[in-house]
């Protein structure tokens, strides 16, 4: 079986959580136990801006990457491909890591699977790279994003990379039966904070399953110093 990655006070977090952030689970364990990953409006064959970015970022292929909210996505194959050799897969809802356990088959064991609510998350360890594509964007809760900021800067490793695709000011405003928030570069760089740069962002016109065009807005940042400023809330 693969490694799961997560501290003992991340598995209490966890095994503790109620309210909003059992609801949040509720939902995603739904969505995958009844919709094949291909079927959902977030799917892409090949996330081809997620790995052009994280190649951008110059890491070995040794580094670190944490995929948060990673669930049935194929990136985590193509980072394998890639020869990315310590990756670690971040979901909700184990019915999405297991869709992707079971693609990837015998080559699951070279993946660190975490299951948790990402404002529970108590990394055990740091990141070169947090990649996130259609998390951020569903935390519509200003605590919500507090909390997972606060872990971001908690795990990145010092000039550590964050790659994170939202939905652009022209995206949905509903997403999965969820309200979102949509965000510009400006917004999303007030935020993070000074200490954190902005390398990188593009507009992408994603095209779902279902036919339909989502704005998404993808950038990339690098913390300048150990110890990323926090942004003001």
């Amino acid at each position: 079986m693969a490694d799961t990655e997560a501290s003992e006070p991340g598995r209490q977090a966890l095994a503790g959580s109620r309210g909003m952030n059992g609801s949040r689970r509720s939902h995603w364990k739904h969505v995958y136990a009844t919709r094949d990953a291909v079927d959902v409006s977030w799917y892409q064959p090949i996330p081809a801006k997620s790995l052009a970015l994280i190649r951008s970022t110059g890491v070995p292929l040794t580094a670190p990457i944490l995929d948060v909210g990673g669930g049935a996505s194929t990136l985590v194959d193509h980072l394998l491909d890639a020869g990315y050799r310590d990756v670690s897969v971040l979901d909700i809802a184990a019915e999405a890591l297991d869709k992707a356990r079971n693609r990837l088959a015998a080559r699951a064991t070279q993946i660190k699977w975490i299951e948790t609510d990402i404002t529970d998350f108590v990394p055990a360890r740091s990141y070169a790279v947090w990649h996130d594509r259609a998390v951020f964007h569903f935390l519509t809760k200003a605590s919500d994003r507090e909390k997972y900021l606060d872990i971001l800067r908690s795990a990145i490793q010092p000039h550590g990379h964050f790659v994170l695709a939202t939905f652009g000011p022209q995206g949905p405003t509903r997403c999965s039966g969820l309200e979102v928030k949509r965000y510009s570069v400006e917004q999303l760089g007030d935020l993070l904070g000074p200490n954190f740069v902005l390398r990188a962002h593009e507009i992408e016109e994603h095209h779902t399953p279902m036919g339909m065009s989502q704005q998404f807005l993808y950038g990339w940042w690098q913390a300048d110093s150990g110890q990323p400023a926090a942004a003001a809330h």
